[in-house]
């Protein structure tokens, strides 16, 4: 495989890249085409389900859940950018790829999805810190700031992707994971990479830094906030944190380029976030069984 070099025939240069993949073990192929295939239909029916409650439920018309039902979104779209490929490998061992597209939707995806955790972490301070001003907040700032996100997603992505396949690759093709991203595709360019590597660390690292501080700066004023409320304020207010802070503390997470660290943030991390948000939201449960009721009784 080390040698499936797919070049173009007029200039010479890599078209198409090939994975290693996670095993070159058949029997463990199929064993985690099952498993992955398990999680994958998990993640979308869990966020799916998500989605469908709080459109077709009239009482989560808030921006908490209007913006849970955007992170359903991004997660189906973040782990399908990823899973279907990596399943078609195992499964046929067709590993090979033109990875501009992937790399495109998955850091637009991946930028998304954090910069909608520190807006939900704001939602978070706003509902605890002035509670009084929380009903009236306009769903269309919350549209707005949805789009925002998107527009600085987009921007990210492109930036990311443009400063990668810019680079001349005319020699090995193959990446050691599952599939593309910036890190293992940069280091088989035919050049030095210092001087493109500078702006593209920046601009991951601004973002990612940018948001990071902004979540503990909006927990820390939570917390603090707590100490003058009643204990059954504190009890409500922790219960609302806690899943959203569990799903940050899981994208925060400390990050590796190993591959089965990249299969937590590609294909768990996906299938967790609505489990996390509905096992511990009682309103999301009721909505949930009140919506199976009127099916049933449909």
């Amino acid at each position: 495989r080390g040698n499936n070099i797919n070049t173009d025939k007029d200039f010479g240069i890599v078209t198409q890249f090939v994975f290693l993949g996670l095993t070159d073990n058949w029997v463990q192929e199929i064993l985690f085409f099952m498993a992955f295939s398990a999680m994958y239909v998990l993640t979308l029916w869990g966020n799916i389900l998500i989605m469908v409650t709080i459109v077709f439920t009239p009482c989560l018309s808030t921006p908490m859940y209007f913006f849970l039902s955007n992170l359903s979104f991004i997660d189906i779209c973040h782990s399908s950018v990823t899973v279907p490929k990596m399943l078609e490998g195992l499964l046929f061992d067709r590993k090979t790829i033109s990875c501009i597209a992937q790399l495109f939707f998955l850091h637009l995806f991946a930028c998304a999805e954090i910069l909608l955790l520190t807006i939900m972490a704001y939602d978070r301070y706003v509902a605890i810190c002035a509670p009084l001003h929380y009903p009236n907040v306009n769903m269309r700032v919350c549209v707005q700031l949805v789009f925002v996100l998107w527009l600085v997603g987009t921007v990210h992505s492109l930036v990311q992707t443009f400063l990668t396949i810019r680079l001349p690759y005319c020699g090995p093709n193959v990446i050691d994971s599952y599939f593309c991203n910036v890190p293992p595709v940069i280091k088989l360019a035919c050049t030095d990479t210092c001087l493109t590597g500078i702006p593209i660390v920046s601009n991951r690292g601004t973002i990612s830094l940018s948001c990071f501080l902004a979540l503990v700066a909006s927990y820390t004023i939570i917390l603090f906030s707590l100490r003058k409320q009643s204990a059954e304020g504190r009890r409500k207010a922790l219960s609302t944190c806690l899943a959203h802070f569990m799903v940050v503390s899981l994208f925060f997470g400390p990050f590796s380029t190993d591959k089965l660290v990249s299969v937590f943030y590609t294909v768990v991390t996906p299938l967790l976030n609505p489990f996390i948000d509905t096992l511990r939201n009682e309103e999301i449960k009721s909505a949930m069984k009140h919506l199976r009721q009127r099916r049933v009784f449909s």
